[in-house]
């Protein structure tokens, strides 16, 4: 009992430390990103100023941006180009030339600029974010109107609203944990999974922003843990209620979600049940197949009135899962042919997983995109291959796999209509960050064959690899951003501090803080680490 307790002691210390450094890590990119260099987050920012000032939620196509964006993104140097950008264009502003707008002179919010006039103008720019539901929206909208940034400046608005989605990744971080611990039974190989975030620049430069992404992360965080305890014995109608329930609530935010669904059924039908021990399988599974079915059906009952009412609604009254926001106009993009539709597919999405930053401007070397992306595959091979949570493997492969699938498949079906391909991106497949991390997790516990004493190890050298990995990707994204061709580092500083919604004194303390934050805590996981003793690892679960 003791050492029982000892190991839940040291797991929730070394928990909250992973937490703290994500937090940290989240909290210096969504000061580092520029203001709206990062997918549209100028219409998730005005559709939240929208709801914060009672305009509703438009129709599709009928929503318009606000006079306020038209000047923030003035006052924010939008849209001159990032120095790091992949090709010069000599007939665009850079960034780089243009003076930082004074702070305390930028625009405040108020209801005249937070609204569209009435009537619309005719040139007025459409925000096609109203094709999504308002979930996100709303939450972002609550917060403003309870903490009075609502009547803020712009610049300070928008990091509450990036901070918020940074509070939403770290909120996401304890079930990977939890479903690897679960799936493993070790607590020092599942807390591989925490970290993993900060392997991926590009999570930092869309979670370090104001958009509906933060919301499918947490959502399908607690849906991939739910169903990594469906499928080692948690069948209880509690948990079937809690399944649909978080479905839900990230259907409240995207259609990504959705793509869970298969992964929950495939967690219903491979879970063991009462019996399925002592009688043979299939005789085991044909006596509990109305039990299984009930408890699934449950779960996907209860996620269609929570929010796949949505999108049924959606087919019922347009005819299309998603109605379009805003057309697309693809007269200036190359055709793709047909024998390389599917490899620049393939390419585009794992660039832009990995790091593409700004509106896909400055990609992340192929090369390491490549081989983090064979990273992840072996590992998810390794989880599915070797023998002890297979079965759970499954589950967890099955949102990342279907994210990837499903994006690719959309860009196809317009490709076939246009030989362009369009709305490749690898946040689509965010949802699946969870179970990536906790796929790593179980590939590492086995690949340290199921040892304590050399999963603890490993979990101290992937908390520091992922401190390196994290500190050199903003690096890399503070040089992209900020350091013109002839720039010092100092220059680059100076600029940022120029650009930040906060004063230089305060983004230098913040930035110490996180450093120190950052470093503190994979010190308290190193030193958690190598304090404990060898525990005994339980029996494999499936």
């Amino acid at each position: 009992m003791t050492a029982r307790v000892d190991r839940d002691s040291t797991w929730r210390r070394v928990l909250a430390a992973l937490m703290l450094l994500v937090a940290a890590w989240g909290t210096v990119w969504a000061l580092l990103n520029p203001a709206f260099r990062s997918p549209d987050e100028q219409t998730h920012f005005n559709s939240v100023l929208r709801l914060a000032y009672g305009g509703g939620w438009p129709a599709p196509g009928h929503a318009y941006v606000a006079p306020l964006i038209d000047q923030a993104e003035k006052e924010a140097g939008w849209p001159g180009d990032l120095p790091g950008r992949h090709y010069k264009r000599p007939d665009q502003p850079q960034l780089v030339d243009i003076t930082p707008s004074v702070r305390a002179d930028r625009t405040r919010i108020d209801a005249a600029n937070a609204l569209p006039p009435t009537p619309v103008p005719s040139d007025a720019v459409v925000d096609q974010m109203t094709q999504h539901p308002p979930g996100w929206y709303a939450v972002g909208a609550a917060m403003l109107r309870v903490t009075g940034l609502a009547h803020a400046r712009w610049d300070q608005a928008l990091l509450a609203l990036r901070l918020m989605d940074v509070a939403m990744l770290v909120a996401a971080v304890p079930f990977a944990a939890a479903a690897a611990r679960r799936l493993t039974g070790s607590w020092p190989a599942a807390l591989v999974a925490a970290p993993f975030p900060l392997f991926v620049p590009e999570v930092g430069n869309i979670l370090g922003a104001a958009n509906n992404d933060a919301l499918v992360v947490l959502a399908c965080a607690v849906v991939i843990w739910l169903s990594v305890r469906v499928v080692t014995g948690d069948t209880r109608w509690r948990t079937a209620a809690g399944l649909g329930v978080a479905l839900g609530l990230g259907l409240l935010g995207k259609v990504m979600p959705a793509f869970a669904v298969p992964g929950i059924v495939a967690a219903y039908a491979l879970a063991p049940w009462p019996g399925s021990v002592v009688r043979p399988w299939r005789l085991a599974w044909r006596g509990t197949f109305w039990h299984r079915a009930a408890r699934c059906a449950t779960a996907l009952a209860v996620g269609l009135a929570a929010g796949g009412w949505w999108w049924a609604r959606n087919v019922l009254t347009t005819g299309a899962v998603q109605p379009v926001g805003l057309p697309r106009d693809v007269s200036n993009l190359a055709t793709v042919p047909g024998n390389q539709m599917v490899p620049r597919a393939l390419r585009r999405v794992a660039q832009s997983f990995w790091g593409h930053l700004s509106w896909l401007e400055v990609p992340l070397d192929l090369r390491l995109v490549w081989a983090g992306s064979v990273v992840l595959a072996v590992a998810g091979l390794v989880a599915l291959a070797v023998r002890g949570a297979r079965r759970g493997a499954v589950v967890l492969a099955g949102l990342p796999m279907g994210l990837t699938v499903g994006v690719i498949f959309n860009a196809w079906q317009f490709w076939s209509r246009t030989h362009v391909l369009v709305a490749l991106h690898g946040r689509y497949v965010y949802g699946g960050l969870t179970a990536l991390g906790a796929l790593l997790a179980v590939a590492l516990w086995h690949a340290a064959r199921h040892r304590e004493s050399r999963a603890r190890v490993t979990l101290a050298v992937v908390a520091s690899l992922a401190l390196i990995a994290g500190a050199a990707g903003i690096v890399w994204a503070f040089v992209a951003f900020y350091r013109g061709p002839h720039d010092t580092l100092a220059d680059a500083a100076t600029r940022w501090a120029g650009w930040s919604p906060v004063s230089p004194g305060v983004l230098l303390a913040v930035v110490i803080t996180c450093g120190v934050v950052a470093l503190g805590a994979v010190a308290v996981t190193v030193r958690a680490v190598f304090a404990v003793g060898a525990d005994r690892v339980p029996e494999l679960r499936p």
